[in-house]
């Protein structure tokens, strides 16, 4: 492990800061150590010392959900400027219409969505006179969308050398769909295989859980002595690697 990744993952402690909303992942995370705890060491001292893996999970799940939200702005930028660009070809100036298509998002997505709050952060720049090909910019910056920020870069030359911007939002959107058409392509294809991985994770505990309830005493040789704390610790140890793979192989978006 490179000494920036323990340096990252160090920060990424520091900042630990769960809110109410996030109870459903600690609750995640508390019943991994239980099931580890009880079913791999038939223990509530085990289960106790495997509870800090909440804050990894949590962690993971927040970097899970950062990429969800990332895919979803995408998509709702998709939207907005080809709301922007229907107002541009009725006459609006650049500002003018992303304005409208903020009213036009809040309609379509509702005023707490992520494209809403971001469109809303844009219509108050452009009050305060900041230049919106910055604003969009620091929209793609902000919420790590590659396709935004080159939007934005493109966008800034256009302006710069007085290029057709109705042209150009509209191969914008044309490249933007197909990109995403293409990866919903390859979602669809590998949904199953991503249904397969999420029982066969699952199919360690029911094993386990199974053998426990039809025949009590079945893993007493491999509880409450060292060398079965070894070896199930070496077992766990695999089903994370093998965890952390799968979700590795079925995600394509990281």
């Amino acid at each position: 492990m490179s000494l920036k990744l323990l340096k990252n993952l160090w920060q990424q402690v520091l900042d630990f800061r769960p809110s109410l909303r996030d109870w459903p992942i600690f609750a995640q995370g508390a019943l991994i150590a239980l099931l580890f705890g009880r079913l791999f060491y038939d223990s509530w001292i085990a289960v106790l010392i495997l509870m800090p893996v909440v804050v990894p999970w949590f962690l993971y799940q927040k970097k899970r959900q950062v990429e969800r939200n990332t895919r979803l702005i995408g998509i709702q930028f998709r939207d907005a400027i080809a709301s922007a660009l229907t107002s541009m070809k009725a006459g609006y100036s650049v500002e003018n219409a992303f304005m409208e298509a903020g009213k036009d998002m809040e309609l379509l997505y509702g005023k707490k969505s992520l494209i809403s709050e971001e469109l809303s952060g844009i219509r108050k720049g452009i009050k305060n006179n900041v230049p919106i090909e910055k604003l969009i910019f620091k929209m793609g910056r902000e919420t790590g969308n590659t396709d935004i920020q080159d939007f934005a870069e493109v966008f800034a030359v256009a302006k710069r050398s007085g290029g057709n911007m109705t042209d150009i939002i509209g191969k914008t959107i044309t490249v933007i769909s197909q990109k995403m058409d293409v990866e919903k392509e390859i979602d669809v294809l590998i949904s199953a295989k991503r249904m397969e991985a999420r029982i066969m994770n699952m199919v360690p505990f029911f094993i386990i859980f199974y053998i426990n309830l039809t025949s009590p005493g079945f893993f007493e040789p491999l509880y409450h002595n060292v060398f079965g704390v070894i070896l199930m610790t070496l077992c766990m140890g695999f089903y994370g690697f093998a965890y952390l793979l799968s979700e590795r192989i079925v995600n394509i978006y990281v």
